[in-house]
């Protein structure tokens, strides 16, 4: 009987699993993710550790089977695979990234479920794995259930504790109310109804952590709608970067114009001969460009005796330049490279031969402003945007969603931003070759946004802010250990006998 149980909880998790990305961009069914988790504490209830991995394992497949299936896109259309391999790769990955929450279910179930305050210990731990998955193996912080209140009232406990605290809040009140059902004690019921309503008040928070400068940066963002199949051949490199050059000389006025990432697809030396004329019309102009592109930097302690990179940099007046530190599997640089490269046409796709920089980037540096940079992937690592930018006097990211064309991951990506600048208190300009192209002040609201999927230029303006918002100044630290103590609280009010 537990078993045939079992299999529908197992069933009920994996549907709940698949429709809780709804919640998120490009859906933004918010109201879900108060929700959700609270069902999946419901049907954990009374399982054994293997029962509940298996059952928080089937939540996780249908969670990143739906919310990553954009994955598909670059392993098929791009990397050639064919259909059933392309699938099975998604699938694969997305039933690898579940297995974070198989753990998460074992744990609860092995130490935690028979306690008085299971509550407390789902939502600690739940947080907790949040945050392994920043790091682990290099990361994949994606999909983080706070992201999806970008557009509620909540929102405004992101510059006290970033998205960590808004994912705190959502479980908070997911398990208080599911409990507050369930419960038939007065008292218990005063203190769940009180839970619910604490992270409500965010919206009184205050609004202003850092403080506008009055200095204004004018901007243009060129987005060339560039075919992604046709970027990395050679025989292309002139018409592309002569598309950019005179979408650059016709369109733009501002002191500054972006371009996204590795919008010159080859190293410099290679590039200038197409681009001589257009950065010294810039450098007569006064004017910056800043652009992301391939380097090369000379090392000879490592085994090629140079690190490639995916970089950004300024490539007029007092050039400076940053290298991207968290680099994508598979798509920057293949994992166990001596026995997977040239396996499947995927394993070979371009610039996935890159390296980490040799030593740690800081800001990218106009003569007028500091600049937090963040390329592509980049921006999904809370932490490491907040390093960037608490000196920095605004944020920028490049990127080229064209390898997911018009799935749910430039939606997400989007999002994801959003929050950057919200809990940083910056502006925030995002540049990309096909879209979506936008500046986003420091609320996380999109101040002006290009068309997607065709050539256009962005104009607009940010403004330089100073200050820091509590989040920058301490960081993930106070929600993981408000995280830790619900877990030791909990596991102190066992019941006896329970292992």
């Amino acid at each position: 009987m537990l078993k045939s149980l079992t299999k529908y909880r197992a069933f009920i998790a994996l549907i709940c699993g698949a429709l809780t990305p709804l919640a998120f961009s490009p859906f933004d069914f918010w109201g879900l993710i108060l929700i959700i988790p609270g069902i999946l504490f419901l049907l954990l209830q009374n399982l054994t550790p293997k029962q509940s991995a298996w059952v928080s394992w089937c939540f996780g497949t249908g969670f990143f089977g739906t919310g990553i299936s954009w994955v598909y896109v670059s392993i098929h259309t791009y990397g050639n695979a064919p259909i059933w391999l392309a699938s099975l790769m998604t699938l694969s990955f997305a039933m690898g990234l579940a297995l974070t929450f198989a753990l998460q279910g074992w744990c609860y179930a092995k130490w935690l479920s028979k306690s008085t305050l299971s509550g407390a210990g789902f939502i600690g731990l739940w947080v907790i794995f949040e945050w392994i998955r920043s790091w682990f193996l290099t990361g994949f912080p994606w999909l983080y259930l706070g992201y999806a209140l970008i557009d509620s009232p909540l929102k405004f406990w992101a510059p006290i504790g970033g998205v960590w605290l808004l994912s705190f809040a959502v479980l908070c009140i997911s398990i208080a109310t599911v409990s507050l059902l369930t419960t038939r004690h007065a008292s218990q019921r005063i203190a769940l109804a009180v839970i619910i309503t604490l992270p409500c008040l965010g919206f009184f928070l205050p609004k202003e952590w850092t403080q506008a400068s009055g200095h204004i940066q004018e901007i243009d963002i060129v987005q060339a709608n560039i075919p992604q199949q046709l970027k990395w051949n050679k025989n292309y490199l002139p018409e592309f970067l002569n598309i950019y050059s005179q979408m650059t000389l016709k369109q733009t006025q501002a002191p500054l114009i972006i371009w996204p990432e590795t919008a010159i697809p080859a190293l410099l030396s290679s590039a200038k001969p197409y681009l001589s004329d257009l950065l010294t019309q810039l450098e007569q102009d006064n004017r910056a460009l800043i652009s992301g592109i391939p380097s090369i930097e000379r090392d000879t302690e490592h085994p090629n005796g140079y690190r490639a990179h995916n970089s950004l940099a300024l490539l007029t007046g007092k050039t400076d330049i940053y290298h991207k530190q968290r680099l994508v599997p598979f798509g920057e640089y293949v994992p166990v490279e001596n026995y997977l490269r040239g396996v499947i046409e995927f394993f070979n796709l371009p610039m996935s031969s890159f390296s980490l920089p040799a030593q740690q980037q800081t800001t990218l540096n106009l003569s007028s402003s500091k600049i937090a940079a963040a390329i592509c992937y980049e921006i999904a690592y809370p932490e490491l945007v907040r390093k960037l930018s608490t000196d920095s006097d605004w944020i920028l990211t490049v990127s080229n969603d064209t390898w997911f064309s018009h799935s749910l991951a430039p939606a997400q990506h989007m999002q994801i931003a959003r929050m950057r600048a919200l809990e940083n208190g910056r502006w925030l300009v995002r540049s990309t070759n096909n879209g979506l192209t936008a500046i986003v002040d420091p609320y996380g609201e999109i101040a002006a946004q290009a068309p997607a999927y065709q050539p256009a230029v962005l104009t607009g303006s940010v403004e330089k802010r100073s200050g820091v918002t509590p989040y920058q100044k301490y960081g993930v630290t106070p929600v993981l250990l408000l995280s830790l103590l619900l877990i030791v609280v909990c596991f102190t009010r066992r019941q006896k006998g329970s292992s």
